[in-house]
């Protein structure tokens, strides 16, 4: 077996330089990393700060001024026989965006450019905001319906806005598809490590990758994801609306608990975060453009506001105008980042193991998230006896992260799919070929005691694809996000029929 995942790991040799060259273009070029600032910055990460400015100027702070609006119309709205309600397509959007990289991501984007990248993640959640309210509005307004139900997303307004060509819609779905399938080892891995975790602080001893115990695990999560996703939409979301209330609450109240056992600590949080955030110190690089870079680009990625990913769960939502939808998902982002990443910012900051404080080799474990992670904590939790009911806790939460995460991504590829074809036998095998085929692969390289590093890269390609596919249909389709918008205001929010702005669209008729 390991022979077989070694040959797979080494096909995939290529996928990494394609990657990384996209994802760090054109920071590694001589000339423009010399610029001060912005030669930190790629040309991703710009394009995606930039998309959230144009929108919070044009939309003049929409997610600010509406945000209590999305909040009512999250808690009041019903569903119909067709969508979902506002606040399961919520929280369905929230189980994709609250995933491991809310600990993993945050901990590392600290520990590369210190702490003053929070402050800057926050600034990227300001501004995601309202490229999650422009994309949300799209994928609403240009929904459809199959089987009875609710599709759309980034594929469905792609093919709309780009001539209505059915190629550019297949092209799309298929980049979707791919995404989210060669998504879901990567999350199986991260899920292992948090339930691997769980089960060795239980026990007290350490378990072989080949052990019983990790193939236990395997069984349950090929079995948990089958039975979860073989529902469809509605059976994911059952799940994502128990289970993301659970996971993000008792994450939160159990960090909220740290924080106020070591209070003192606030003003050393909040002092550190803003002074390294325009002058970080030397052990972090030195630069500010260092904690700026990290800061947003790791913001950027959690909240995943303007990648296209989370339009799928904005199409499914039952609304009486496209941008309810919007506002809610502009909570979304908000929810991930200012609330879930700061969580883990606390944790990392407060504890300031870069200081030697804690007496721990900083050096030696910084490149090590799980463990910086884990080791916070356990040096803000005074009483030693608890240190491993903590850690299981918040292993647990971090596998629920994984889970959602995972069931999330096969729900998405099966909406996606809709846009090549709708008939039934090509749903289900987009739909099990994520779970009996991506989850199981994932896993089984696990147990063969493999990281798969370049398999894993091949996750990072196809987000930026994603990236890169959606950023130009959201400026192309912006004068609807606009038109949809004024027509919100001067109606105050009346029923929306898409003939008032100029438009014929299936479901708002």
């Amino acid at each position: 077996m390991n022979d077989i995942f070694v040959s797979v790991n080494r096909f995939f040799d290529f996928i990494v330089p394609i990657a990384d060259f996209l994802w760090e273009f054109p920071t590694k070029e001589a000339a423009y990393s010399a610029i001060p600032v912005l030669g930190k910055l790629s040309f991703v990460v710009l394009l995606l700060l930039g998309t959230g400015m144009y929108f919070c100027v044009k939309t003049r702070l929409v997610q600010v001024r509406r945000f209590t609006v999305g909040l009512g119309i999250m808690l009041n709205k019903k569903a119909s026989s067709a969508g979902i309600s506002p606040m399961a397509a919520f929280l369905l959007s929230s189980a994709m965006r609250i995933g491991p990289g809310n600990i993993m991501g945050v901990t590392g984007a600290i520990s590369v450019g210190g702490p003053g990248a929070m402050f800057w993640m926050w600034v990227s959640a300001f501004l995601g905001m309202a490229t999650a309210f422009a994309e949300a509005v799209l994928a609403q307004l240009f929904k459809q319906k199959a089987h009875g139900s609710y599709v759309g997303g980034m594929p469905f307004y792609g093919q709309f806005l780009l001539g209505k060509r059915r190629f550019a819609g297949v092209v799309l779905a298929s980049i979707f598809i791919v995404y989210a399938l060669f998504s879901i080892p990567g999350q199986s891995f991260h899920l292992f490590t948090a339930l691997g975790a769980v089960a060795e602080t239980v026990a007290g001893q350490h378990f072989d990758r080949s052990s019983e115990v990790y193939w236990g695990i395997a069984g349950l999560l090929v079995v948990g994801v089958t039975i979860t996703v073989v529902g469809g939409l509605k059976s994911v979301t059952r799940v994502t609306d128990l289970v993301v209330p659970i996971m993000a609450g008792i994450y939160s109240l159990l960090v909220l608990i740290i924080i106020v056992i070591n209070y003192d600590l606030l003003p050393y949080f909040f002092k550190t975060v803003l002074s390294g955030a325009f002058a970080p110190q030397a052990l972090f690089g030195g630069a500010f453009g260092v904690a700026l870079a990290q800061g947003i680009k790791r913001g950027l990625m959690s909240n995943e506001a303007g990648q296209g990913t989370i339009t799928i769960a904005a199409a499914v939502s039952e609304n009486d105008h496209p941008c309810e939808q919007g506002f809610i998902q502009a909570i979304g982002v908000f929810l991930d980042t200012m609330i879930i990443c700061s969580m883990t910012g606390f944790m990392i900051v407060m504890a300031h193991l870069w200081t030697g404080d804690a007496a721990v080799g900083w050096e030696s474990i910084k490149d090590a998230k799980l463990t910086v992670f884990l080791t916070s904590v356990r040096h803000l939790v005074p009483n030693v006896a608890l240190h491993d009911t903590v850690t299981v806790i918040l292993a647990s939460c971090y596998a629920m992260f994984a889970f959602t995460t995972l069931i999330g991504l096969i729900l998405f590829a099966e909406i996606a799919a809709n846009q090549i074809s709708q008939h039934r036998i090509f749903i289900r095998v987009i739909r099990l070929s994520g779970a009996l085929l991506f989850v199981p692969f994932g896993a089984l390289a696990v147990l063969a005691g493999l990281e798969l590093g370049n398999l894993w890269a091949i996750s990072d390609l196809v987000n930026i694809m994603v990236v890169f596919a959606n950023m130009p249909l959201l400026f192309i389709g912006s004068r609807y996000v606009f038109l949809c918008l004024e027509h919100y205001h001067r109606s105050g929010g009346a029923r929306f029929v898409s003939r008032e702005i100029g438009l014929e669209t299936e479901v708002w008729k």
